[in-house]
């Protein structure tokens, strides 16, 4: 089933609602051209399936780590920096056809928009995206001891760094859950897509190969690099811990 099912006897929010319910379960799904070279719509719309769930792994893996930070420090931080290359990769992917659509490119225009909650959710997901990672990155690069500095006071309590990480963290949980909800039945659709061409696979499979590769490539160096700043953390995280022991444990006496 293609384009959107006409509802208009439904109040405009419902009809909304209904059409991201229906491309959610794969009951309608947007025909993308298929171009030369490249894939054209099709071909971009599958690079961003794919790092979207490549993206689905890493943060599933990041959100395992928050169970022991303390023991598992090191892996947050590395998974943490091997994010950031796949959340710019889709971001650019889809920036590109965000521009082309609104560009009047006729390709992009013929695959049409997301429907309107989805296009109202997607720059939310790119926003607390970048900045979650974003703050994470900055905790890294100041170190244990500054991130407790305070950056502003809300209410007349101080915040610092890792107060701000964790409220976009939970901001971005929200928002990112919203739309893995509605877009993985269509991820996994585009990710496995060949195209319609007889005899055929979707053109630029090899160069959106090699982009991946090269992505995962620059976020595996990205968290080797970045790694030895979590001895850091390990120390504060160890001290963290200790300290909570001390304070939980009854007075003698």
């Amino acid at each position: 089933m293609t384009g959107t099912t006409a509802r208009p006897t439904a109040h405009p929010l419902t009809r909304m609602t209904l059409d991201v319910v229906d491309e959610a379960t794969g009951r309608h799904h947007r025909r993308y051209p298929v171009l030369p070279t490249t894939g054209g719509p099709a071909g971009n719309a599958q690079l961003t399936a794919w790092t979207g769930l490549i993206l689905l792994v890493l943060f599933a893996a990041e959100s395992v780590t928050l169970l022991d930070l303390s023991g598992l420090i090191d892996w947050h931080v590395g998974i943490g920096v091997a994010l950031i290359p796949f959340a710019l990769l889709k971001t650019a992917s889809t920036g590109w056809r965000i521009v082309r659509y609104y560009l009047s490119d006729s390709s992009y225009r013929a695959a049409g928009p997301p429907p309107m909650l989805l296009r109202l959710l997607g720059p939310l997901v790119i926003v607390f995206t970048l900045a979650v990672l974003g703050s994470g990155l900055l905790l890294i690069l100041m170190g244990a001891d500054s991130s407790r500095s305070s950056l502003l006071s809300v209410l007349g309590r101080p915040l610092g760094l890792r107060q701000v990480h964790a409220g976009f963290a939970v901001l971005w949980a929200v928002v990112t859950g919203a739309h893995v909800v509605t877009r993985l039945v269509p991820s996994l659709r585009l990710a496995t897509s060949r195209g319609r061409r007889p005899g055929g696979g979707l053109p630029g499979l090899s160069r959106r190969t090699v982009v991946v590769l090269a992505t995962a490539v620059v976020a595996g160096l990205a968290a080797l690099l970045v790694l030895p700043a979590a001895t850091d953390w390990t120390g504060d995280q160890h001290r963290d811990r200790q300290a909570g022991v001390v304070e939980g444990r009854p007075r003698s006496g």
